[in-house]
């Protein structure tokens, strides 16, 4: 049987890693001007107000652990998928540090019980590892555990910074009635989840415990090829900027950085 552990609550809010999620369409509801999509897990699993996932500003606390249980295996396969019979699931995030940067090549292990509730000990069957992407983006597409016994549903993960600790945690699933019961059940750890077809959709913004310098508001400096667009400029809804030969308009007002080049997040600018 796992083990239980104790967490200490904080409340989260509007952070960088918000408008970094805005930028890049993190959430799978669509942004629209002069919103910003919530982080934190709304009500649900205990019935009343949650504390929500620690969002990321300058001395938050990072992604809680929890224990590994009994049916971890090293070596798992890198991949991205998890092939196997059940409800289509698709968990998809970000992984931060404390200072609100995205992490690179942050590996993730996952593994998780099949539809009936078993874990596969012998093969690999519902366990796979991979790597955040340049914007510290993951995506995992899996199924819908089932039931363990005396569990909620949850989906195991480690994740590890290079060169840095490693992070064992869980992930849980909102509305789910076990969540009373289960004494390891986090509401810090839920997930956002909705029904998507006959399949669902979920994400999950880790924060690891990485120091790191915030993103700052550089000197305006040229972009590459050319044009008008500038870090660390107040951009208001309406501003218009050329951007590597093309013309963009701004979808709603921010303060420029390194990364949020008009190509590279359509959520704030809009090819003219």
């Amino acid at each position: 049987m796992e083990g239980e552990h104790t967490r200490a609550d904080k409340q989260g809010g509007i952070s960088r890693k918000t408008l970094f999620k805005a930028a890049l369409i993190a959430a799978p509801v669509p942004l629209l001007v002069g919103e910003v999509p919530a982080l934190a897990r709304k009500a649900a699993g205990r019935g009343g107000p949650l504390t929500p996932t620690p969002s990321c500003d300058d001395g938050d606390d990072p992604t809680p652990p929890q224990t590994e249980g009994p049916y971890f295996k090293p070596s798992s396969p890198q991949r991205t998928v998890l092939p196997g019979t059940g409800t289509a699931l698709t968990v998809s995030g970000y992984v931060f540090g404390l200072a609100c940067q995205p992490l690179a090549n942050v590996l993730l292990d996952f593994w998780q019980a099949d539809r009936n509730g078993a874990y596969d000990n012998v093969t690999y069957n519902f366990r796979g590892h991979q790597y955040t992407n340049a914007q510290g983006a993951f995506k995992l597409t899996t199924i819908v555990p089932g039931l363990y016994p005396g569990r909620t549903l949850h989906i195991h993960v480690k994740a590890q910074a290079p060169g840095r600790p490693v992070l064992t945690t869980q992930l849980y699933f909102p509305g789910e009635p076990r969540n009373n019961t289960d004494t390891l059940f986090d509401p810090a750890l839920l997930m956002n989840v909705r029904t998507v077809g006959t399949g669902r959709e979920a994400t999950f913004d880790f924060v690891l415990n990485v120091p790191g310098v915030p993103p700052t508001d550089a000197p305006t400096s040229p972009p590459p090829g050319g044009g008008t667009w500038r870090v660390g400029v107040a951009y208001q809804a309406g501003d218009q900027v050329t951007y590597g030969g093309a013309a963009y308009r701004c979808l709603q007002g921010h303060q420029s950085q390194a990364g949020w080049e008009p190509p590279n997040v359509p959520a704030l600018w809009q090819r003219a």
